[in-house]
């Protein structure tokens, strides 16, 4: 195995400019949620090239790539949609440029979460370089809709294309740490029913506004009671967006309407974040829902899922993590920092929902995701292309 790791190190550092390359033209291809078309083709083209045994877009939109033919299934992970690039004067150089300079790969995407793909096609093209032949099936999924509905992409991939691996690795970024968890979330919907009264005597109705607003400080002071986690940390609830509405502007408020960001530490669940914010509205005209995401893909399909998405993590000695640690240690001669993730990944089906193992380890720093002037250091796509391809060796036996 040690001259394996060795050789594993020499072609992923040789291969720097290829996976730079590579990575470089996802990014100059735009691609928001339901809208990835020309990068999905891009990507099963780079897979190709490397040497992948098969690849495939699904009826989804998904890039299917496998090696090997193996009953273990190993898969790798990322999602080739991007959130938008906000305000353009935040930005020193064309978000979409896909510039190399200085060791970076610059642009919208390079952090989250396109460097990863371009990281696992370099691995497979090691892989394939190396002759592997375990007895091991490893996919490389190039994923959609992630920034809409995170997760969604895998229900399709469970459920419909029925992959089911032994243990997946999600390639968001990680700063080259192994990530094994990190908080759930759910999308709740509060709507809240008031009666229009003239605004010169606003005594006569019932002001939705106001009712909303009560609402809003007690979820305000919810942050300070809610469970905590020696390991994913403490449950949160954020709101996001404040709607309301009248028959004009001089009269009542009929109708408001407030969303609640709610993340979920470990033993909290959509029951009982749904109990909580319903105890807080109990005695207001108001309805609590969480809410349906359901969309067309590029493709033409129409497909959804509730917006809960589970907390998951699995343990420090679980095998996967285990192997995780024994790969970089070999490759790298030092010991990994094991975390979790801040924010939320495919992993609240893939674990969350499927209970199938799986860990995050990714190029670049997660605090570029969704900031302006996002990059990643080409080492970091040397180092993580290097440790997918060791992993596969060390899950195989």
């Amino acid at each position: 195995m040690k001259d394996t790791l060795l050789k594993i190190k020499e072609l992923a550092a040789s291969y720097a400019d290829y996976t730079a390359g590579n990575l470089s033209k996802l990014v100059k291809i735009r691609s928001l949620s339901l809208g990835e078309t020309q990068v999905a083709e891009e990507l099963k083209r780079q897979m190709l090239e490397a040497g992948f045994d098969d690849a495939r877009i699904d009826k989804l939109g998904n890039v299917i790539g496998r090696i090997g033919n193996g009953k273990k299934i190993l898969a790798f992970d990322g999602h080739i949609d991007t959130v938008d690039v906000g305000n353009m004067a935040n930005w020193d150089s064309d978000p979409f440029s896909g510039v190399i300079s200085n060791g970076f790969v610059l642009g919208r995407g390079t952090v989250d979460q396109k460097g990863g793909p371009a990281a696992f096609v370099t691995a497979g093209r090691i892989l394939k370089d190396l002759a592997f032949d375990k007895d091991l099936t490893i996919y490389f999924t190039g994923t959609v809709i992630e920034e809409d509905c995170d997760g969604l992409c895998w229900k399709y991939l469970v459920e419909e294309e029925n992959i089911t691996p032994d243990f997946v690795v999600i390639t968001e970024p990680t700063n080259l740490n192994i990530y094994r968890g990190h908080r759930g979330r759910m999308e709740i919907e509060v709507t809240f029913k008031g009666i229009s009264a003239h605004g010169s005597a606003p005594e006569r109705g019932k002001n939705a506004i106001y009712m909303a607003s009560r609402a809003c400080l007690e979820i305000e002071k919810l942050n300070e009671r809610l469970a905590s986690d020696p390991f994913l940390g403490k449950g949160s609830a954020a709101l996001s967006e404040f709607i309301s509405g009248s028959p004009s502007l001089c009269a009542v408020s009929d109708y408001a309407k407030i969303h609640i960001d709610r993340r979920l530490t470990w033993g909290e669940t959509k029951e009982s974040a749904v109990s909580e914010i319903e105890a807080i509205v109990k005695d207001m005209d108001a309805e609590v829902v969480v809410l349906q995401y359901e969309e067309t893909s590029y493709t033409g399909l129409k497909y959804g899922m509730e917006k809960y998405f589970p907390t998951w993590k699995i343990a420090e000695d679980h095998p996967l993590v285990v192997n995780a640690s024994k790969a970089y240690s070999g490759l790298f001669g030092k010991k990994p920092h094991i975390d979790k993730w801040t924010f939320s990944t495919n992993g609240v089906t893939i674990n969350g929902y499927y209970k199938i193992p799986c860990i995050g380890f990714g190029p670049g720093d997660e605090v570029l995701a969704h900031a302006p002037n996002e990059k990643v250091p080409v080492n970091d796509l040397v180092v993580a292309s290097a440790f997918y391809a060791a992993l596969a060796h060390f899950i195989a036996g």
